[in-house]
């Protein structure tokens, strides 16, 4: 009989510790939501600008995640894990916010500002410590790190939400499986598909001489 790794136990603890949150704020214990709020804000925040490009409205949309698990608190059922259960409001939150800019063309779509690279507000995290690089090489981690965002930004939404739930949040196969609604098989087509798109975009990116 296999015996869970540590990574599953710790993963176990925080799920029975979101669960018995819930159950608090189901008998209207609003310390309880604080500490649920504080706990996932990050990850949910980060992965709703990713997805949207837009740090402003990513605090919006954060803001109506947590209120829907507030609402649901007294029909919650702890069946499934409660981290997918709530990035599966935000998976329905983003996509419909994406058909509704897709109806309102005259408004666009536009990344925030990544002029630097260390900024926090931008639609993916450093990739590496720039602490110890020159001026000339933080210039070009900045150059490719906007690439990378226009890249991502520019994925199928189911596409670019498995890839940020896997590389980000580092969900596992079956958890991304059940926040967009298939199949693992179809979850491991996705993310191969987003994983060459990225890859061609990067090489133009850099066959353009930069």
């Amino acid at each position: 009989m296999k015996h869970p790794s540590l990574q599953e136990l710790v993963a176990q603890e925080s799920d029975r510790q979101d669960k018995e949150l819930m159950a608090r704020i189901a008998q209207g214990d609003e310390q309880a939501m604080r500490e649920l709020v504080e706990k996932h804000r990050g990850a949910v925040y980060g992965t709703i600008a990713k997805m949207l490009g837009d740090p402003i409205e990513a605090q919006d949309l954060a803001q109506q995640v947590f209120v829907r698990v507030y609402r649901a608190a007294g029909t919650y059922r702890a069946m499934a894990q409660f981290r997918t259960w709530m990035f599966t409001i935000v998976r329905n939150l983003v996509f419909n916010e994406h058909r509704r800019r897709s109806r309102a063309v005259l408004v666009p779509i536009h990344p925030p500002d990544t002029d630097g690279p260390g900024s926090s507000t931008g639609p993916l995290p450093d990739l590496a410590d720039v602490a110890l690089k020159t001026p000339s090489e933080q210039m070009l981690q900045a150059e490719m790190m906007r690439a990378v965002n226009k890249a991502i930004l520019e994925l199928p939404e189911q596409q670019r939400m498995a890839m940020i739930l896997r590389r980000y949040d580092e969900f596992s196969y079956e958890e991304i499986a059940e926040v967009l609604n298939t199949s693992v098989s179809a979850t491991k087509s996705l993310l191969f598909r987003a994983r060459e798109t990225l890859r061609a975009a990067l090489q133009d990116y850099l066959d353009s001489g930069r």
